[in-house]
């Protein structure tokens, strides 16, 4: 049975992960089309800072003092701040082979962009060479997995059943009922206790 259960789990994990290279390929593409879109963003606001005389910083640090703009100011500062984190990640991912993205799961921290390339991803037949190597290390990982579930689950079963063996349990000894107590029989006459003699008559 349990065996029948780890076949499962590594056929499940090998259909999972197998699907893995192209979604990853997708989700690097989404990227790399949301850093285009940052990077403009950011040369508009460079050339508006310049134009007044002052770099980017500067030009931030203006609109912080400015009630008026201390809205579009957070704005800017999300914006910067996500242009640089997209950036790190996009390059280990370009980087890195099909394979081994798997071990970078960090790098896919996107949260919309992640649900936007859910939703219009379909899955596939892994004919890549990477798809088949995602299937096979799913697949021993579905197997391991729920086979260290199963161990986790029976162990304290096993733990019990050795202890039974190295500590027997001890049965209680069977007293023996004691017998009824009987009065002694009296062998001689208790009213004629003196011997008798012979010739003389009482």
């Amino acid at each position: 049975m349990i065996r029948a259960l780890c076949l499962v789990g590594g056929l499940a994990g090998a259909a999972g992960l197998s699907q893995f290279p192209e979604f990853s390929q997708q989700y690097l593409q989404r990227v790399a089309g949301q850093m285009d879109e940052l990077t403009r963003d950011l040369k508009e606001l460079d050339a508006m800072a310049l134009s007044l005389g002052m770099g980017r910083e500067d030009r931030l640090e203006q609109m912080a003092q400015t009630p008026s703009f201390e809205v579009e100011e957070t704005y800017w500062r999300e914006k910067i701040a996500r242009h640089a984190r997209l950036q790190l990640d996009l390059t280990a991912l370009r980087d890195a082979t099909p394979l081994a993205r798997i071990a970078q799961p960090q790098r896919f921290n996107d949260p919309a962009t992640l649900q936007a390339v859910w939703q219009d991803f379909q899955p596939a037949l892994p004919l890549s060479v990477a798809g088949g190597a995602s299937a096979g290390v799913g697949f021993l990982g579905g197997w391991a997995g729920l086979a260290g579930l199963w161990a986790l689950l029976v162990m304290p079963f096993r733990r019990l059943k050795r202890q039974e063996r190295t500590h027997p349990s001890r049965k209680s000894p069977v007293l023996r009922a004691d017998p009824p107590v009987t009065r002694p029989t009296l062998l001689a006459d208790p009213a004629n206790r003196l011997p008798k003699l012979a010739g003389v008559r009482r």
